[in-house]
């Protein structure tokens, strides 16, 4: 045999890959698909002002991220007469027992992230009347666990803020 080794033949399955791959992208972008992540706002929203009560919520850094992520610009003195105002009007979680033991203690607890908002333009007027928005998730308790329950609780909480802010972002950019 010579000293050159010739490149293994290409299963059928593998010369198939790239033309479906390439038919695969075409059709997603075709169809409006886009990548999770940031989203292209209107110029109304270019500068915004985020008027919240409480400035240390899981939800307010969230929308505060997601507004940076997508290129606008955060007024946070709201001294800019050019920018929009979101304001959020309610901002809250709140924990209720789902069931009880035997030994009646609880078991299981339900989360309520609850958020309501509008947004008025720079000129004043209501690009979006007040709405709410509430997400639930239900999550186990268990008393030799406390500690990990309560950072469980924590976490579920900044995702359901996060997915809230989500929420909020879809809504500015369908403006």
């Amino acid at each position: 045999m010579s000293g050159t080794s010739l490149p293994p033949a290409r299963s059928a399955c593998q010369r198939a890959r790239l033309p479906v791959t390439l038919a695969l992208a075409a059709t997603l972008g075709g169809c409006g698909f886009h990548l999770q992540g940031a989203m292209p706002l209107p110029r109304t929203l270019a500068v915004v002002h985020i008027e919240a009560a409480d400035t240390q919520s899981d939800f307010y850094f969230g929308l505060r991220r997601e507004l940076l992520a997508s290129g606008t610009r955060i007024d946070d003195a709201g001294a800019d007469p050019s920018a929009a105002v979101i304001h959020i009007i309610t901002d809250s979680t709140n924990d209720s027992i789902l069931v009880v033991s035997t030994t009646n203690v609880p078991a299981e607890y339900e989360l309520r992230y609850t958020m309501k908002f509008s947004v008025t333009a720079a000129d004043g007027r209501e690009l979006i009347r007040a709405e709410e928005h509430e997400l639930v998730r239900d999550y186990t308790y268990s008393e030799s666990a406390q500690l990990a329950k309560q950072r469980e609780q924590a976490i579920l909480s900044e995702a359901l803020a996060n997915d809230l802010a989500s929420v909020v972002m879809r809504r500015l950019s369908s403006l």
